[in-house]
């Protein structure tokens, strides 16, 4: 008979002791302290399901071979095929692809198209591998523990994922999701999702922590005894995080997180964790009614009318346009500000895509160092379609488009303005300044105040205006003299 050992797990960071705390010991956070049951079996649990080997036996007829030690001089570097997923901006998210045996943890809000997405894959997958002969080797496998084979079908046929290759399954039962993993061995698996999958052979209910680790540890023995490559969907709490234990992110070899704002049809996806690729790539997607399409060249997005090389040139006031960085990606940000006079004791500061701390801070900067009093003044400042301005590389935009509001003058629209103001009023330079002018270049600007460089940067086509300090970006700007 097993032993019954209870612990308290913080599903925080991963801490465990056998006294329960209402503070986390290690983070210090409040109320993420659980009991944990290690390795209870259930009633009933002491013979595996039929057709499958328990999770012990599985281990110890593997492949011995592999988990030998070796001299690293003799281990080989051959590169590793990757798999496809049909999406170019999810295969860079992912380093190029999937790796055979890997586990990819996808989370995201509730209804911000994570199942969506993932079956939408598994058709690509599925179609791309359909002219091979072996089709036992050459399945896609979609686990579902939330909708049934029809409702799952109904979604399939309206994001034109239908596939013979496409085999689902509806169940909650772990050790039937092993076994249908082990049967038909298949080119790819999606379990959908990790929080409704639950174990006999352990106590604790759907979604708790013990079911989560358990249900992620034989998942990622599956596939990587089997090298198969898994997709789990994972919930998230009320405040963005992975919902289960924080060691379920330890566990696997890529998180992604799927983002979005539910009123845009924009859709970002990132790495946070990735073994295989680098995590500073973001891939862009568009949501509708027929599915989700890649954006390859999102820049159009975030500027109104579609940015300087349009046929309408008339510049607004209000209005001025900054070069972010996400990831290897540089986007365009149309920064827009309306500045009205204030009929309230204290002024309003209202803002969409920009930090509110920082506006507080560029409006002082603004006063002080360049005489243009905005204090009293009601302060609207929004970007375009979603985007994020938050860099610190967006002050110079930021503070241009506030005072081209006040002073009634507008900004060409084929100028932007890079960098970041210090509380002194100088103009600071931004990261991989170079690879953003490249963009504003092939976008069609012509004019680009920046702070000055550390070695000199010649594009064509692109009259590079260097300012040292707030006062004289406004100047080369035509706002104030």
């Amino acid at each position: 008979m097993a032993k019954s050992t209870v612990q308290y797990v913080c599903s925080e960071c991963g801490w465990n002791g056998s006294k329960w705390y209402g503070k986390c010991p290690e983070c210090g956070q409040w109320g993420t302290v659980e009991e944990f049951h290690e390795a209870r079996p259930a009633a009933g649990s002491k013979t595996a399901a039929p057709g499958r080997t328990s999770r012990t036996q599985s281990i110890t007829v593997a492949d011995t071979s592999r988990s030998a030690a070796k001299p690293i001089t003799e281990i080989g570097t051959e590169t590793v095929e990757r798999l496809s997923t049909g999406f170019s901006e999810f295969d860079r998210v992912l380093g190029g692809g999937v790796v055979p045996g890997s586990v990819t943890l996808i989370a995201g809000e509730p209804g911000i198209g994570k199942s969506t997405l993932l079956l939408q894959t598994a058709g690509n997958v599925a179609r791309a591998v359909a002219s091979v002969d072996n089709s036992n080797a050459h399945t896609v496998l979609y686990i579902s523990g939330e909708e049934s084979q029809a409702q799952v079908r109904l979604r399939a046929s309206r994001i034109n994922a239908v596939e013979p290759n496409l085999l689902l399954a509806s169940t909650t039962d772990l050790a039937t999701a092993l076994g249908l993993i082990e049967q038909t061995k298949p080119a790819l698996v999606i379990v959908d999702s990790a929080q409704t999958i639950v174990s006999q052979e352990v106590d604790g209910i759907s979604g708790g922590s013990t079911q989560v680790r358990e249900v992620a540890s034989a998942l990622i023995d599956t596939a990587k005894t089997l090298d198969i490559p898994v997709f789990l969907v994972g919930h998230v709490t009320k405040d963005g995080s992975i919902a289960g234990p924080r060691t379920l992110e330890h566990l696997v070899d890529v998180v992604c997180q799927f983002e979005g704002d539910s009123e845009t049809a924009l859709r970002m996806l990132r790495a946070i964790k990735n073994r295989f690729g680098p995590t500073d790539e973001i891939g862009c997607f568009d949501m509708s009614g027929e599915g989700i399409e890649e954006v390859t060249d999102p820049s159009g997005l975030f500027l109104s009318g579609g940015g300087p090389s349009t046929t309408d040139s008339t510049p607004v006031e209000g209005t001025c346009v900054t070069f972010t960085l996400d990831g290897h990606r540089s986007l365009p940000i149309e920064v827009q500000a309306l500045v009205t006079k204030s009929v309230l004791p204290t002024p309003r500061r209202a803002v969409n895509g920009v930090d509110p701390s920082r506006i507080a801070m560029l409006t002082a900067v603004l006063y002080r160092h360049s005489k243009l009093n905005l204090l009293a003044n009601d302060l609207y400042v929004s970007t375009i379609a979603g985007g994020q301005a938050k860099e610190p590389g967006s002050d110079l935009a930021i503070v241009s488009a506030l005072a081209s509001a006040a002073t009634a003058k507008p900004i060409a629209k084929t100028t932007c303005a890079i960098g970041e103001i210090s509380l002194t009023g100088q103009v600071r330079p931004a990261p991989r300044m170079e690879y953003r002018l490249r963009e504003a270049a092939r976008l069609g600007f012509t004019t680009a105040v920046i702070p000055p460089l550390r070695k000199p940067v010649h594009i064509d086509g692109l009259r590079l205006i260097e300012v040292g300090t707030l006062t004289d970006a406004l100047e080369a700007l035509g706002i104030k003299k």
